[in-house]
């Protein structure tokens, strides 16, 4: 180290307070201090931009070609003082190279256009590396440092470089300049931060706490400060929301953590959590969240389409966002939807575009799994290849829909019939003529995968057929992707270019779903299946299917201190830290249930099943007469889950006609195929009217009614469950299960048994919301009674009640009787 630098250090040293610095990372700070302008997604993400992890494997190989005088991923700090703050800038440089002549800083971006139509270099690209020559000459006393950008094409390997000299004074002047701009949000981070820390220090836990909650919310915080992850099995009425944020605030004021990141799969547990915090900030919180809503729910077109010609709030967007998000971190704590569009609406800005930029100022973020883990959505400010961790905690809310999520997030597919559309499309427009020998080789490719399918000529393509439907398993597309990477630059550099022309939008999704498969195709190991499947209309599709997405998820997850795992539906514990985590070594607890077992019922049916093998009118009618014996046991709401549309219409059916036969002594209405947010919030209304006789919900297990409803006490008195819940055999299931079965012999279990499972015990959740709850759950369907069943129900099930049609009738009035006797005797009505 230098002179200068170590005169710095020293400085820093004797000034250093109890507060850590303010931290932000190269790419951040310059990708947020230069922009300025229209927001425009007319321009693909990538014609001067580095390609995403596709490009990884061959930046590498670029920095092992340099020789011994090259330094690969060096890590770079400066520390600027200012004030009673430091802000503390960092990153990683993709090399430094050590000539006679002096040193280099060298940025290395992998893009998939060609590089002779390169004129300059990105001037974020140049930014970042001449932060990093600052940082190089300031702590090793240079006068001057080379700065070079090395762009290279993926396909090709081609390079070009764009070089040139900076001398120390320049750099300064040109670094002091960036900070200024950034030192009123640095100042505002810093004082908020005091706040903050000093407040949850203090902070006391809302309510007295319920039986189990005080343990849980010590084990959240035990795994926070050990860094470490944990899985919570956590039955309803716990409160897990709290007991979860509330554990990682106080963990965050004793300075484990800076940002807290609380995940969820659905909106309406979005907003649980939103009501968690507000309940906090009665309690003196000082702590400032935000709430990301998807872009289709935030845009005031009609269909978003974020350029200055579809969107006047597109034009000049960046020139007036930082006013925007300065003025809402500054008034508003709990930052909703509601909150975004009226400030957006002030700013004329885009709504969508203003949520992300708040995110980086605020301490909490709820949102979506997408905005973490998948490639495509998630947030490159946080989660980008290179970019520093910071002290995140991730709390994954109803953790067991992860599984199925990030299985498609890392999966993609390709439609041969799609490359032909884009062709057509193309063939008139001027400008194309470098994409459409692409589109005919890409098209070729396919045609020869198309050729061989079901032949069984070609070595390691397995041919399978699964309930008349066939698809063939792939050894690889290394030919094909190889292809796709040609077509993809030259798409891309036309897509750049030519920004407006007919049915560009369906270009533009080829586009995305070519990058998809490529980004995917980098990842391909173990993990993955490939197959190739011919469609029911006739397409012929190539798909890399994400197994287990535990290495995925492991990537973003290892960007933070901690991440606590919670569900009402984690069983068996194995499976889910196998493929959320990877490792069997995690953090588990059991959360005790406060509810008293005598407060419900659950009974196993023995007489009928809802196999397939099974189904026929005497079957549905004696579900019926199950549903007409419970229902009628105790007027209240009740739901019903069956295990598809077709099934609910063949027992609404029934009920039909015993109603105009006037036999049926409730109310009965049914869930809808594809329901408009009106008609769902139509039919849970039913929940809230006062009425003299019983209702019948008849609802689709796994469907939207399944999980996230909250009707607590006397809204919903029970829930019949017809099925074991197993997912309908098709081609991704049956893929899954021979790839468990060839790891450990388990492949019925996870591709069928636990996922079905889990399905089951979210329908049954449904019933006992609050300690004042009583209800009834039935399960309908003799595998219920199989030992592989029984041992997946839920320990706060306690015991469970065989029944048959004939009885079933006397064990719910014997249950609803000891009920009102136990009520009485405690005085309650």
């Amino acid at each position: 180290m230098g002179i200068r630098g170590a005169r710095k250090e020293r400085e820093l040293e004797e000034q250093t307070q109890a507060q850590p610095p303010i931290r932000i990372s190269v790419r951040n700070l310059v990708e947020f201090v230069m922009r300025n302008g229209d927001l425009d997604n007319r321009r693909t993400a990538g014609a001067k931009k580095e390609a995403m992890q596709a490009g990884s494997r061959l930046h590498r190989k670029i920095q092992r070609r340099m020789g011994s005088d090259y330094r690969s991923e060096v890590m770079l700090k400066h520390r600027v003082r200012e004030d009673m703050f430091e802000i503390l800038v960092e990153g990683r440089a993709d090399g430094i190279i050590t000539e006679p002549a002096g040193t280099v800083i060298d940025e290395i971006k992998c893009i998939y256009m060609d590089v002779d139509r390169l004129e300059e270099p990105d001037p974020v690209h140049l930014a970042q590396a001449l932060c990093y020559g600052y940082f190089y000459s300031h702590d090793h006393d240079l006068d001057t440092i080379g700065i070079q950008i090395t762009y290279c094409n993926i396909e090709t390997e081609e390079i070009r470089r764009f070089r040139e000299e900076r001398d120390f004074e320049n750099l300064t002047q040109w670094f002091q300049g960036l900070i200024h701009e950034y030192v009123k949000w640095a100042r505002y981070l810093y004082h908020h931060g005091l706040r903050r820390q000093e407040c949850l220090k203090e902070l006391p836990f809302p309510y007295p706490y319920r039986e189990g909650q005080k343990e849980l919310a010590v084990d959240v915080y035990r795994s926070i400060a050990r860094k470490r992850n944990l899985f919570i099995q956590a039955p309803t009425g716990v409160g897990k929301t709290l007991s979860t944020i509330y554990p990682s605030l106080k963990a965050m004021g004793e300075g484990h953590g800076e940002k807290l990141f609380y995940l969820t799969a659905k909106t309406i547990t979005r907003s649980v959590a939103e009501e968690a915090f507000a309940i906090l900030r009665r309690g003196g919180l000082y702590f400032n969240t935000v709430t990301i809503t998807a872009k289709e729910k935030l845009c005031i077109m009609d269909k978003p389409d974020c350029n200055p010609q579809s969107c006047p709030r597109a034009r000049g967007h960046y020139d007036r966002v930082n006013d925007a998000v300065y003025e809402i971190i500054g008034e508003v704590d709990g930052i909703t939807r509601d909150k975004v569009l009226e400030y957006a609406e002030r700013f004329q800005i885009c709504p969508f575009e203003f949520c992300l930029d708040i995110s980086n100022w605020v301490d909490g973020i709820i949102c979506d799994y997408n905005y973490v883990f998948d490639p495509n959505v998630r947030l490159k400010r946080y989660f980008s290849e290179g970019e520093p961790g910071q002290g995140y905690l991730f709390l994954v809310d109803e953790a067991h829909n992860l599984v199925p999520r990030a299985r498609e997030m890392y999966s993609a597919s390709l439609v041969k019939e799609d490359v032909l559309l884009v062709k057509r499309i193309l063939k008139s427009q001027p400008g194309a003529g470098r994409v459409l020998p692409q589109l005919d080789k890409c098209n070729q490719k396919f045609l020869e995968l198309k050729r061989a399918y079901g032949s069984g000529n070609e070595e390691g393509i397995v041919h399978r057929q699964v309930l008349g439907s066939d698809y063939e398993l792939l050894p690889d597309v290394n030919l094909l992707a190889l292809q796709l990477m040609s077509l993809f630059g030259e798409l891309e550099t036309f897509m750049n270019e030519n920004v407006e022309f007919p049915d560009r939008d369906l270009v533009l999704e080829f586009y995305f779903a070519a990058r998809d498969f490529l980004y995917v195709y980098d990842r391909l190991d173990d993990n993955y299946r490939i197959y190739a499947r011919l469609l029911p209309d006739g397409q012929f599709m190539v798909k890399l299917l994400c197994i287990n997405p535990s290495l995925n998820l492991k990537e973003c997850l290892d960007r933070g201190e901690s991440t606590v795992f919670f569900s009402a539906t984690l069983l068996p514990i194995q499976y889910y830290k196998e493929l959320l985590s990877g490792s069997q070594e995690e953090y588990a607890v059991y959360a005790k249930s406060p509810f008293p077992q005598e407060n419900r019922l659950v009974l196993a049916a023995s007489d009928v099943s809802s196999r397939y093998s099974r189904r026929s009118r005497r079957e549905y009618e004696k579900i019926a007469d199950y549903i007409c014996r419970i229902v009628e046991g105790r007027q209240g709401n009740y739901m019903v889950f069956c295990p598809s549309y077709q099934y609910l219409n063949e027992i609404g059916e029934i009920l039909g006609r015993r109603q105009e036969e006037h036999v049926l002594d409730f109310t009965w209405i049914a869930q809808k195929n594809r329901m408009t947010e009106e008609e769902r919030e139509d039919f849970l209304k039913h929940f809230e009217e006062e009425r003299d006789r019983s209702l019948a919900a008849l609802c689709v297990m796994g469907g939207i009614f399944s999980e996230g409803i909250d009707l607590k006490e006397d809204r919903l008195i029970g829930a019949i469950i017809i099925g074991t819940g197993l997912p309908q055999v098709n081609t991704e299931q049956e893929i899954l299960r021979d790839y468990f079965d060839e790891q450990g012999g388990c492949g019925f279990d996870y591709a069928y048994q636990y996922p079905g499972m889990n399905k089951v015990m979210q329908a049954a959740g449904r019933v006992i919301r609050t300690i004042r709850d009583k209800g009834v759950i039935a399960l309908l369907d003799d595998r219920f009674l199989n030992p592989q069943c029984v041992s997946l129900f839920p320990r706060e099930w306690g015991t469970y009640t065989v029944v048959n049609r004939y009885n079933v009738g006397q064990a719910v009035n014997a249950f609803w009787d000891r009920t009102d006797q136990a009520c009485s005797t405690a005085g309650y009505p």
